[in-house]
C-alpha cells in the first residue's frame, strides 16, 4: 500500500518500512493495535489454563518423600481431558515454566500413560 498511489491512507505513512533484528520492536505487533491486545489476552488466558493445571495435579496428585505432589500422565488425562483437550500443550507450557517435571519431550496418550508428572 505504501506504493499505491491510490492509497489515501495516512497511517502508512508514518511507519517505517522495515525492521531489523537488532530492533527491539522487530517482530513484535504496534504498541497499542489490536494484535497486541489480542496476543496479551491469549497470554493471560494461557496462564490461568496451566493455573488451573497445577491445582488440578495437586488435587489429583499424591504427595512423595520428597514433598512433592505427583501424578501419573494417564491419570492426569482421564481428569483434565474434561476439562480441556489442549492437556499436553498446557504441560509443555508449564514446564518450560519450571512448574512441572516430567521425562521426555511430548506425552502421548496410551504410550506415556505411566509417566510421572511432579508438581515443582
Amino acid at each position: 500500500q505504501r506504493k499505491n498511489p491510490f492509497s489515501s491512507d495516512d497511517r502508512l505513512v508514518s511507519k517505517p518500512a522495515h525492521t531489523h533484528r537488532g530492533d527491539p520492536t522487530y517482530g513484535r505487533p504496534p504498541e497499542g493495535s489490536r494484535t497486541e491486545q489480542r496476543g496479551k489476552d491469549a497470554h493471560s488466558h494461557v496462564g490461568k489454563e496451566v493455573e488451573e493445571l497445577c491445582l488440578i495435579i495437586r488435587r489429583t496428585g499424591e504427595v512423595g518423600e520428597d514433598g512433592h505432589v505427583s501424578v501419573t500422565f494417564g491419570q492426569l488425562f482421564e481428569t483434565y481431558v474434561t476439562i480441556s483437550n489442549k492437556v499436553v500443550g498446557i504441560l509443555l507450557r508449564a514446564r518450560k515454566h519450571g512448574l512441572v517435571h516430567f521425562e521426555g519431550e511430548m506425552l502421548w496418550q496410551g504410550k506415556d500413560d505411566d509417566v510421572v508428572i511432579t508438581l515443582l
